[in-house]
């Protein structure tokens, strides 16, 4: 079993938790998911089998799209409402002070990973040394919102925000939690998350995600290829090429190659990736171009 399912997965579920039923769903042991979303957060989470795996490294480049919802005037030790309440503060802003704050956080800003996060400091996870009653000091670390987009808010009886949902579109390594913290510190009341879904990931889009308990009858039905997508959906967005006969076996040992040897003519610029497939179809390899050697060189083989 080789593809790609979109899982949406649900409240309560680590990312670890889906892997694991998906395991005993499929029967597979070659499973990994592409990006870790919390617990608490729902939302798209590309899930690869078998050959597919080796996809879950690039995946985790890809851009990601969120809803998340902010809560201003509520300082937590998460970020998050899963955590302890730490402080509240008097909240008087309004829909043009969130316009604002979004606005302000649009584009690259170095942001402080949580300590309630699995980044490694000395070997250890910062959540671990959470746990244990310890906050250590954490480097920025470059971000970048592509879109800080405030879509709704909600007003309280004297017209200041008791809420907002931001659409937030991002680079990799962004943690939502961070982003409204520090949204809230802009504006003088600090700031929790309340709620976060993702709605996209790269190609894969919630619209089209489907939950454990549906891959579960697709299998007791025999639809399941109706839901596996085969490994080239996430690799869509990048050139093909496909092999002259001759040069087939070259392509299957995951030699080098030149572009004289594809069928069609491909324009690549240094580093481009291309999908490359065999004279039948079928999807062989990820390579990309070497321009100082005029070759193109294996990068994924499946």
């Amino acid at each position: 079993m080789d593809g790609i399912i979109n899982i949406r997965k649900e409240a309560g579920y680590t990312s670890h938790d889906v892997v694991a039923k998906l395991r005993g769903i499929l029967r597979e042991r070659r499973i990994g998911h592409t990006g870790t979303l919390d617990p608490q957060a729902t939302g798209v989470l590309p899930v690869c089998i078998g050959k597919a795996t080796k996809l879950c490294e690039l995946m985790l480049d890809k851009e990601k799209t969120y809803e998340a919802v902010l809560l201003p005037g509520v300082i937590t030790d998460t970020e998050d409402m899963t955590g302890n309440i730490l402080e509240r503060r008097e909240v008087q802003i309004t829909a043009e002070d969130i316009m604002r704050a979004a606005k302000h956080f649009t584009g690259k800003y170095g942001q402080i990973p949580p300590m309630y996060s699995a980044l490694k400091v000395d070997g250890k996870r910062l959540y671990e040394l959470a746990r244990e009653g310890r906050e250590i000091e954490r480097k920025p670390r470059e971000v970048e919102l592509f879109e800080n987009t405030p879509l709704s808010f909600s007003l309280r009886e004297d017209g200041y925000v008791e809420s907002a949902v931001l659409r937030v579109r991002c680079s990799k390594g962004t943690y939502i939690r961070s982003l409204l913290r520090d949204m809230g510190e802009y504006l003088g009341c600090g700031a929790c998350m309340k709620s976060l879904v993702r709605t996209k990931a790269g190609v894969f889009a919630l619209t089209d995600a489907v939950t454990l308990s549906q891959v579960e009858q697709a299998r007791d039905t025999g639809h399941l290829e109706e839901i596996l997508l085969p490994i080239d959906t996430f690799l869509a967005n990048y050139p093909q090429g496909t092999i002259l006969p001759e040069a087939e076996r070259l392509l299957y040992n995951g030699n080098q190659l030149t572009l004289t040897m594809l069928r069609d003519k491909v324009s690549l610029a240094d580093g481009d990736r291309i999908r490359l497939y065999d004279t039948k179809g079928r999807l062989i390899g990820l390579y990309f171009y070497r321009k100082d050697k005029n070759l193109l060189q294996s990068e994924k083989m499946f």
